[in-house]
């Protein structure tokens, strides 16, 4: 080995003096001695393979106790950053699913702090002292919502589908149109879902077109329900055709068999309201006939990740005594959100101003590009060789729900230069700020819709720090 490499081998300090220092001792006063060993040993690792791989000119002048505990510092510091972190959304998406989907409502996390930080009533009643299902103390107010007998919450929307199909209909015929044959992010489909909760699928109809006859034909002493897919993910359009609920329900009824109505992304209000598309809302579904109505928490309802199954009393105790339930239970966390958040479905009126998702989804236009101006003219301050263009676009709602529906909004183009649109974005994203855009024409694009306000300055000043 030439010498050279020998000498820069040999300047490298050991992990034991390394803990001596006063740069160390201040570290374990944070942290446990295990990782802050495991770090400096890491770094002086790293710097003797660099040497091994002929970077010994490079490294020699860097290769002491200073250089060593620097590059410790960042392994400890990426060590004990949390990797789930705030983040600012820019994408246009309001419901970004990598961004954590519904942003809660502040007067709702606000109003947890209290029970996070001690015990809370979650399995007990208050009035007899006796222990409670944990679901049953938030019952009242999905019942009161949707009309229905009874409600039960689960972790999400499809272990919601499996435990419904497992307590109702295991070892059963359900049948489901084949239009209906969902796939839901993660590659998960319906069919696979069904076969692991033990029912057995019966297509029904075409791809395009089902037919109350189709359901009717299906049908045998075998058949347990029928099972309605909303597609909230996707849209058929065109030639086609499905059966009303109401049909179905009538044909259940007859028939002696359980309807199933998986609305998917779930509403509690007719989103018309706020300027939206419709979506069937649960009530719907209950006033329709639906023995079974499931739906997701954290989409249009914009809680917490859950799914929550309503309908029948005798058909959700049913469900919430079947064995997979307790494996899909969910926690006080989620339960306390859940409430909190469809209290404010209560008024309406209050989700635009108190609702983040309706809130961003509701915003006038004017008042977006207002934000895009404002944002514009922080960036000409404090970041005066970034280049911006404000430009419409179109904001979505994201997560599967409203597929279709692009709701107007205004973007800033963003370049700098010397940078590629790929090193910029990759920039705001590890910037202490945590910005996420997008890419297009070779530029970041920042849509301001799903940005508050607040957030203007730390967008302006992270640009700021990566321009200059």
């Amino acid at each position: 080995m030439p010498e050279e490499k020998q000498e820069s081998l040999r300047s490298l300090p050991s992990v034991t003096s390394l803990l001596s220092s006063q740069t160390a001792a201040h570290w374990l006063r944070l942290h446990p001695q295990p990782l802050v060993a495991q770090c400096l040993r890491r770094a002086v690792e790293e710097l003797r393979r660099q040497i091994l791989a002929g970077a010994a000119g490079d490294v020699a002048q860097g290769a002491g106790a200073d250089a060593v505990l620097e590059r410790a510092g960042q392994f400890l510091c990426r060590a004990t950053e949390p990797r789930i972190r705030e983040a600012i959304n820019a994408t246009g998406i309001i419901l970004h699913t990598g961004l954590g989907r519904a942003v809660l409502p502040g007067n709702v996390v606000d109003s947890t702090i209290a029970e996070l930080k001690g015990c809370c009533t979650l399995a007990v009643e208050r009035e007899s002292g006796e222990r409670a299902e944990r679901d049953e103390l938030i019952e009242y107010i999905l019942t009161e919502l949707t009309g229905a007998e009874a409600a039960t919450v689960v972790n999400n929307n499809a272990a919601a589908t499996v435990l419904v199909l497992a307590a109702l209909a295991a070892h059963k015929e359900v049948i489901v149109s084949r239009g209906q044959l969902i796939e839901i992010g993660g590659s998960f489909r319906l069919p696979d879902v069904m076969a692991q909760s033990g029912a057995r699928l019966v297509e029904v109809g075409a791809t395009n077109r089902t037919h109350l006859k189709d359901y009717q034909m299906a049908v045998t002493e075998n058949t347990a329900a029928i099972l309605r897919v909303h597609p909230s993910n996707y849209r058929v359009v065109g030639f086609t055709s499905e059966v009303p609920l109401r049909e179905l329900a009538a044909l259940a009824g007859q028939r002696h068999l359980i309807l199933i109505d998986d609305l998917g992304a779930g509403a509690l209000l007719d989103l018309n309201r706020f300027g939206l598309p419709h979506e069937p809302t649960a009530r719907e579904s209950i006033e329709n006939g639906a023995d079974v109505v499931l739906f997701s928490g954290d989409k249009l309802i914009g809680a917490a990740q859950c799914g929550v199954i309503v309908g029948r009393k005798v058909l959700i105790e049913k469900v919430r005594k079947h064995p997979l339930m307790r494996a899909v239970r969910v926690d006080k966390m989620c339960l306390m959100v859940l409430e909190r958040t469809l209290h404010l479905f209560r008024d309406p009126a209050r989700l635009v101003d108190e609702h983040p998702t309706f809130r961003m989804a509701c915003a006038p236009l004017d008042v977006v590009k207002s934000r895009a101006e404002n944002l514009a003219g922080l960036l000409a301050a404090q970041a005066p060789n970034v280049k911006v263009q404000i430009r419409q676009s179109q904001a979505f709602l994201g997560s599967g729900s409203l597929p279709n529906q692009a709701i107007p909004s205004f973007e800033l183009m963003i370049a700098v230069p010397d940078m590629s649109a790929d090193a910029l974005a990759r920039a705001l994203r590890l910037d202490d700020a945590c910005v996420f855009g997008r890419i297009q024409d070779d530029r970041v694009c920042l849509d301001v819709r799903t940005v508050t306000d607040e957030q203007l300055p730390a967008i302006a000043a992270a640009l700021g720090r990566i321009a200059s």
